[in-house]
């Protein structure tokens, strides 16, 4: 499937989900929540979209691979904070928001994950954006190789190839 733009990207999608529950959680955040730890948490989890974002738009596999992992390094971040901060006794209210918050950075993680490892096993490399043409080559090269086989008979009555399977035939 092709994406025109990044905001179509299940995996973007899921990162700007990230955000909003980010967000909300930090609307009113606990008393004991530090302003450093809050920036640092809004910074990680902004990291991620925009980073998958930037990816997109570029032009080789080499520099969107180096993006994807980028934004996968910022949901690690997320979780390691949200995981820090469950271990504070004053957060136990907070847990089950915390839980849900971190499941959706690892799922973030996890279609980063797949994204990548599906970019480094393509053969499609370095150009993430290839022609029509190429992409019919490609393609083709994917078909078992009876399907790739054009019929005979389009071929005109005198080749050697048609002559072959004719008497083959016989």
């Amino acid at each position: 499937m092709a994406y025109n733009s990044f905001e179509d990207l299940p995996v973007w999608q899921e990162a700007a989900r990230l955000y909003e529950l980010i967000d909300d959680f930090l609307e009113n955040p606990p008393p004991r929540l530090r302003p450093s730890f809050r920036d640092q948490l809004e910074r990680a989890v902004l990291s991620v979209s925009n980073n998958i974002a930037a990816g997109f738009e570029r032009g080789t596999t080499n520099e969107l691979l180096e993006f994807i992992y980028i934004a996968r390094g910022s949901c690690v971040d997320v979780r390691s904070m949200l995981s820090m901060l469950a271990r504070r006794p004053w957060t136990k209210p907070l847990r089950e928001n915390i839980i849900n918050i971190k499941a959706s950075a690892t799922n973030c993680s996890r279609q980063l994950r797949g994204w990548a490892e599906s970019l480094q096993n393509s053969d499609i490399k370095p150009q993430r954006y290839i022609t029509d043409a190429s992409r019919g080559q490609y393609e083709q090269k994917q078909r078992p190789e009876e399907c790739q086989k054009k019929p005979v008979s389009i071929l005109p009555a005198n080749h050697p190839l048609r002559r072959k399977e004719e008497d083959r035939q016989n």
